[in-house]
Order: structure tokens, then C-alpha cells, then sequence
């Protein structure tokens, strides 16, 4: 057992190291996009893009509640090692798939074509192009639906190197188009929603290919297995709902923003969304490495495997995310500044307050994965969307009586708690050996010791230190040391204790030995 379990955790190092070299390479390539971007576009524009796509997105809570249907089944197919079950899942799924894509073509086309001309605040000038960017947006959510299964094939099989090196590609080619928007002539939002357009057809014919070539589950055969259909309905009826209200707490919000506050409001929360992404996938990439293990854990009975990698997970992904963020947090304005050159309003603080969301959302997710891995998701699915759903009630009151921009993201951070309470309970449910009080002492209440000691000596230093790129390095390096050693001496076990100083044991004398 411990030698399966030692395998395991290279396997998910390996995938963990090639998902950072992604995540590296995208972020680095995405910084200078966006701001070129910015620049090219302009504030209104860019904001006008950001919530034009938004509308499109609200329709893909449906696609979302099946991508996370089909790779839970996969993944599960694999831990049972059937391979005529996950043949029969692909196929089904894929057909599923097509069938949304067609549903979400006729919304778009319909309401959201409606909402989009009636509803939204965008300047007059604007809506030509606004309309022709949410046709491209259409059409690129039908390629992406219909690509849910392969994606889903490539993370069950944990073939993490062909999404470091379809993604490198894929920036890359985001960065040609901000060469093609200097070049070309022309109405530069119309340019740019095209040419977005493009690359994800190119990325989704990758993908294919290479599901097509590898994986023999992934050739299509008709079936209409009703013993299947019924599970996979059932399991995506209640994950429709839980991201249908993920999806409304988002763009939800974003539409009500802009009702209430303008396009330079959504260009704002959309710079948030940016940097919740670009400091989450520090913390995301090891959720994805990890998320096929804690199910094929389950599937083949191996339920303390499964919480010693829940639990595991849980902390040092989350110490993980406190490194990188509290830098960035106490910086913000400093960052956003080299960042964008001009920063717009209320970015400051929208960008603060959705990292402190990743906090909990990021404990939240792997929980998710825990109770998806069970199948048994009609009590967490009902209860969380419920909590998430009414932050769109919750902030149109607040924005109606003159209510602070603010309030969504605080209330969601407090919602996605109390999410990620309700994953623990129904796991506790399936699996005897989860308890919540085990839980919160082992891995909440010690990570939030962990972060307060380690923001300290940051936060000294942000009020001792003049205001620059000096005092910015001093915090960095003190996030990393506080950080290291509050994790090592308040989070981490005795056992684990041990297995790190190894590590490092062994890899001081490896050192002396190249040196020699």
C-alpha cells in the first residue's frame, strides 16, 4: 500500500510540475495580453468585452454541470479499470454534450440575443461590434462544450504534459493576435473577438486529435444505456443546480454591476477576475493533479488513502496560495500600477477581496471533489446553490439602496465557507472516517494560525519600508520564509515532518555529490 501510495504522489508531482510550467509560461504571456489589450481596446471596449462574453457564459452553467459529470464517471471508469464502461460513458457523454450545445445556441440566439440589446449598458457606438463579439462568443461556446468529453478523457488518464503544451501554444497564439490588432486597420473589438474566436477552434482540434489518437475510449459509438443514462442524469440534474448558481453569483453580479455602475465597473471586475485567476492557478493546478486520485481512491474502496489526500491537499495548497497572495494583496495597488499603467476604478479592492475569496473557494473545491467522488451530491448540490444563488438577490437590494460595490464578493467569500462545510458533511455521509471536527482542527484551524503568523513580518515591512520595488522584494521574500516555517512547524503532521527534512536531507547530499 504505501508503495502504491508513493507512486501516486509522483505521479500527481509530475502532473503538478508540468501544470506550473503552464500556469508560468500562460501568466507570463497573459500579463503583457492584458494590458496590451487594455491599452488597444480601451477602457470602455475592454469592459464592453468582458461583459458581452458574460452573457454567453450565464448559458453555460449547463455545460459546466455535465463537464463535471463526465469526469467524475471517467475517472471513476479508470479506478475500476472497465474500459467497456468508459467506452459507453464517452460516447453518452459526447451526445449529451451535442445536445447542449444545441440548447445553448438556441438560448443565446434568443434571450441572451434580447438581453444583450435591451438590457445592457453599452454606449450606442459600440453595439454594432458588441453584437458581432457575442456571435463569436456563441460559436465559441458551442466548440467548447462539445469539447467537455476530451478535455474530461485527457484529466481522468492524467496526461497533464498535453495541457502544459497545448496551453503554451495557445497563449502563444494570443500573443500573435495583439501583433495582428497593431497591424490591422479597423474596428479593433470586432478584430479581437474573431481572432479569440480562432484560437480556441485551433486549441479544440488539438485536443481532439490527440483523445482520438491515444485514448480508445474516445471513438464514438452510438449507445443508449439506461442504466447509465439514469446515474449520469441524476448526478448532472443536481450539479446543474449548484452551478447554476455559481455561474448567476458571477456573471449575475457582473450584469447587476454594470446596471448599477457602468462599463468602467465591469472593466474593473473584470481586472479582478484576472488576477483571481492568474493567483488561483497557483493553487488550481495541484487541485487538477490531485482531483483523479481522491476518485479513483474511492472508486477502488481505499477511503483512507482518500482523506489523508483530501486532507493533505487541503493544506498545503491552501499554505500554497497564502505564499503567493500575501505579497500580492498588500501590494496590490503598487502591482496593478506596473501591471496597467493607469488603474480604474475600484480595481484596488475588487482585486483584494476576490483573492481573499480564493481562500475558502480553493478548500471548497477539493471538498467538491470529495463529495463528487461519492456520486451522492443531491443534499451539498441543493444547500450550496441555495447560499450562492442569493448573493444576486443580496447584492441588487444592497446596489439598489446605494449599497457599496463590495458587497458580492464579501458575501461571497462568507457563502463558500459555509460550501465548503456542507461538502464535508455529505462526505461524512458515504465515508465513516470524515469528521468535521477532525477537519477543522487539523487543517482550518491550523492554516488560519499559519497565515496569521506568517503575514507579520510582510505587514511590518509594508508599514517600516519606503513605497517601490525594494519594499515589494522584502515582502516577497519574508511571504516565503513566514510561510515555509509556519507550514513546516504549525501545519504539517509529526510523520510529515519527517518525510520533508528527507527530502531536503536528500537532496543537500545529491547536491554535495554534483559538486564534487
Amino acid at each position: 500500500m504505501s508503495q502504491t501510495m508513493s507512486a501516486n504522489n509522483r505521479r500527481i508531482a509530475k502532473n503538478t510540475i508540468f501544470l506550473y510550467v503552464r500556469m508560468l509560461f500562460t501568466m507570463g504571456i497573459g500579463l503583457v495580453t492584458s494590458r496590451v489589450v487594455l491599452q488597444v481596446l480601451g477602457v470602455d471596449d475592454f469592459g464592453v468585452y468582458n461583459v458581452v462574453g458574460g452573457v454567453v457564459a450565464m448559458f453555460g452553467f449547463i455545460n459546466s454541470s455535465m463537464s463535471g459529470a463526465t469526469s467524475r464517471f471517467l475517472t471513476y471508469g479508470l479506478g475500476k479499470s472497465d474500459e467497456v464502461y468508459l467506452k459507453k460513458i464517452f460516447s453518452l457523454s459526447l451526445e449529451i454534450h451535442i445536445a447542449i450545445s444545441i440548447v445553448i445556441l438556441i438560448l443565446s440566439e434568443t434571450i441572451g440575443l434580447w438581453f444583450l440589446n435591451n438590457k445592457l449598458d453599452i454606449p450606442p457606438e459600440s453595439m454594432y461590434a458588441a453584437n458581432w463579439v457575442y456571435q463569436c462568443s456563441v460559436i465559441s461556446a458551442v466548440i467548447s462544450i462539445t469539447q467537455v468529453p476530451y478535455n474530461a478523457a485527457i484529466i481522468a488518464h492524467e496526461n497533464m504534459n498535453v495541457f502544459a503544451y497545448v496551453e503554451i501554444l495557445n497563449s502563444i497564439l494570443k500573443l500573435v493576435i495583439l501583433f495582428v490588432l497593431y497591424a490591422v486597420a479597423g474596428n479593433k473589438l470586432m478584430i479581437y473577438g474573431f481572432l479569440v474566436l480562432g484560437v480556441s477552434f485551433v486549441v479544440a482540434f488539438i485536443y481532439r486529435f490527440y483523445c482520438l489518437k491515444h485514448y480508445r475510449e474516445c471513438r464514438f459509438t452510438f449507445t443508449k444505456d439506461r442504466a447509465l443514462i439514469k446515474p449520469i442524469f441524476s448526478f448532472f440534474g443536481w450539479d446543474l443546480y449548484g452551478n447554476l448558481s455559481t455561474i448567476m453569483r458571477t456573471q449575475g453580479v457582473n450584469m447587476l454591476i454594470n446596471i448599477f455602475f457602468g462599463v468602467i465597473a465591469n472593466t474593473a471586475y473584470g481586472i479582478a477576475m484576472q488576477v483571481q485567476g492568474a493567483v488561483g492557478a497557483f493553487s488550481s493546478n495541484i487541485i487538477t493533479a490531485v482531483r483523479p486520485q481522491i476518485i479513483k481512491n474511492y472508486a477502488s474502496g481505499d477511503y483512507n488513502a482518500m482523506k489523508h489526500l483530501i486532507y493533505a491537499s487541503s493544506k498545503y495548497i491552501f499554505m500554497l496560495l497564502v505564499a503567493i497572495s500575501i505579497p500580492v494583496i498588500i501590494e496590490m495597488d503598487f502591482l496593478l500600477k506596473i501591471w496597467l499603467g493607469e488603474v480604474p476604478l475600484y480595481s484596488v479592492w475588487l482585486c483584494r477581496l476576490s483573492i481573499f475569496f480564493l481562500y475558502f473557494s480553493t478548500l471548497s473545491f477539493i471538498m467538491v471533489t470529495g463529495a463528487h467522488a461519492t456520486g451522492k451530491i443531491k443534499i451539498p448540490s441543493l444547500i450550496n446553490g441555495s447560499i450562492y444563488l442569493s448573493v444576486v438577490p443580496i447584492s441588487y437590494i444592497a446596489f439598489k439602496h446605494g449599497g457599496s460595490i463590495y458587497i458580492p464578493f464579501i458575501c461571497n467569500a462568507i457563502f463558500v465557507f459555509f460550501g465548503c462545510c456542507m461538502n464535508l458533511y455529505a462526505i461524512k455521509r458515504q465515508i465513516a472516517q470524515f469528521a468535521f471536527w477532525s477537519y477543522f482542527s487539523e487543517v482550518i484551524l491550523r492554516c488560519a494560525l499559519a497565515t496569521f503568523c506568517a503575514a507579520i513580518v510582510p505587514a511590518v515591512i509594508y508599514f517600516s519600508v519606503s513605497y517601490g520595488w525594494v519594499r515589494l522584494g522584502l515582502e516577497i521574500m519574508a511571504s516565503v520564509v513566514g510561510v515555509s516555517v509556519a507550514t513546516l512547524y504549525i501545519v504539517s503532521e509529526n510523520n510529515e515532518r519527517e518525510i520533508i527534512f528527507a527530502k531536503i536531507k536528500d537532496m543537500f547530499i545529491k547536491w554535495k555529490i554534483m559538486r564534487r
